[in-house]
């Protein structure tokens, strides 16, 4: 199997621009007619957003929850979508665009409003997905987007919500239906494959535990935790799991030359290195998430344990 670090090797992708300059070379690959400018708008907006820069609102205060988790579905999703481009789909050009601003958009439910100096945001994690959705619609109105876009895009966000069975849903049409999983998909991705998942779940903590205080014990129950919850996504995508797995290799196939879903070998490295550590004591565990200086971090603002 290819070594994780091959798909962190492929681009900057902690730098936004180059993030939107890489999904501009894809929508290249899938025609050479999409229009750009509502893309690139949307994504000034989101950058503007999570960096306090726009009007009304507070800048991204989540540390899992960020905007490189944003960027990271961008670039999942557009990627996957080339992917059934490839595999014969026939998503209309401005679909396309719709789904990337509906996966540009689909955590702004996280960011606070400017007066609201309470907490963080992520004491919105149980409505951050219905907060996403108006923020789309509000957007897609002031943009001129058709009702059914604003429609599409808002179903597409509602399929990221891990709680909900998307088989069980209505939604307005087939495309939002299809796109819809592809976010959903992309959503989870980005989060699993990341190369520093493991030491980010620390994060995930702090937000968990503003707004469900009983739900983990520590930092280090969480982790544990983790090897379950890779069973909860199992049984999420098995609906879909063949399809994308088979849309991410003809991506990166196309892309790099490269015949595997990199994602997928990122998200199995970090699982078995998972299954191994939670064998260790806690403070040994800690020791094992070595990367970004997170733990370093958590560590100065709260002790590990708790």
């Amino acid at each position: 199997m290819i070594d994780d670090r091959e798909l962190y090797k492929l681009l900057q992708i902690d730098e936004p621009r180059k993030v939107l300059e890489e999904v501009h070379h894809i929508l290249s690959l899938m025609s050479a007619d999409t229009e750009l400018a509502p893309l690139n708008a949307a994504f000034t907006v989101i950058t503007d957003l999570y960096e306090g820069k726009y009007p009304g609102y507070r800048s991204c205060n989540t540390e899992y929850h960020d905007l490189r988790h944003t960027t990271d579905t961008f670039l999942a999703m557009a990627r996957l979508l080339h992917g059934a481009v490839l595999d014969g789909d026939d998503f209309s050009h401005r679909f396309i665009i719709i789904g990337l601003i509906a996966a540009i958009f689909h955590d702004a439910g996280y960011i606070q409003e400017s007066g609201d100096t309470e907490g963080t945001g992520a004491k919105f994690t149980p409505t951050h997905v219905q907060r996403s959705m108006r923020f789309f619609e509000q957007y897609g109105r002031e943009t001129g987007m058709a009702v059914e876009e604003i429609a599409a895009g808002k179903d597409m966000i509602y399929c990221t919500d891990l709680w909900v069975d998307i088989s069980e849903i209505e939604l307005s049409s087939g495309i939002a239906e299809q796109m819809g999983k592809i976010l959903a998909v992309a959503d989870l991705w980005a989060q699993m494959a990341d190369r520093v998942y493991l030491e980010k779940l620390l994060f995930l903590y702090q937000e968990l535990k503003e707004c469900y205080p009983p739900l983990f014990k520590s930092h280090v129950d969480l982790i544990r935790k983790t090897v379950e919850f890779y069973g909860v996504v199992d049984g999420r995508l098995t609906y879909i799991w063949e399809k994308v797995n088979r849309l991410a290799a003809l991506h990166f196939k196309s892309r790099y030359d490269i015949a595997e879903n990199l994602y997928q070998c990122s998200m199995e490295k970090h699982k078995e290195y998972l299954k191994q550590i939670v064998r260790l004591p806690d403070d040994e565990l800690m020791k094992s998430l070595r990367r970004n200086g997170v733990v370093e971090k958590i560590s100065q603002e709260a002790p590990v344990g708790n």
